[in-house]
């Protein structure tokens, strides 16, 4: 009977276990004439299996102080192994001479379950 338990245990436990995190990697900045910069982010799927991007919650910092928040809403499908580029606004009168971090939680959708990732990035100045 211990037996059986701890089997249905460790059963639980690995089916519970959220998988590798996806990746984020800063590709570079636009300066964008009007109101933001773009960052472009290459988000890489580490999984066996295709992921479904929903949501980037994020935080851009420098010096320890906050430069931007903001959440973007997503649909972007990611096949196992693979990468997409998501554009990211950085809405800032920030000097963007210094170096920063994209830290944030990417909500995705992986076996049909819903899971969020913490994820961050560096930003090196331009």
């Amino acid at each position: 009977m211990r037996l059986w338990f701890t089997l249905l245990v460790v059963a639980a436990l690995a089916a519970c276990h959220p998988g590798k995190t996806p990746e984020l990697r800063v590709l570079g900045v636009h300066d964008a004439p009007l109101a933001h910069e773009v960052v472009f982010v290459q988000v890489t799927n580490p999984a066996n299996q295709s992921m479904r991007l929903q949501k980037l919650e994020y935080t851009f910092a420098a010096d320890g102080a906050t430069v931007s928040t903001g959440e973007l809403d997503l649909e972007r499908d990611v096949a196992a192994g693979s990468t997409v580029v998501v554009e990211v606004p950085l809405n800032s009168d920030s000097d963007a001479s210094k170096p920063m971090t994209l830290q944030g939680v990417l909500t995705a959708e992986l076996d049909q379950i819903v899971r969020t990732f913490q994820v961050q990035a560096q930003i090196l100045p331009h």
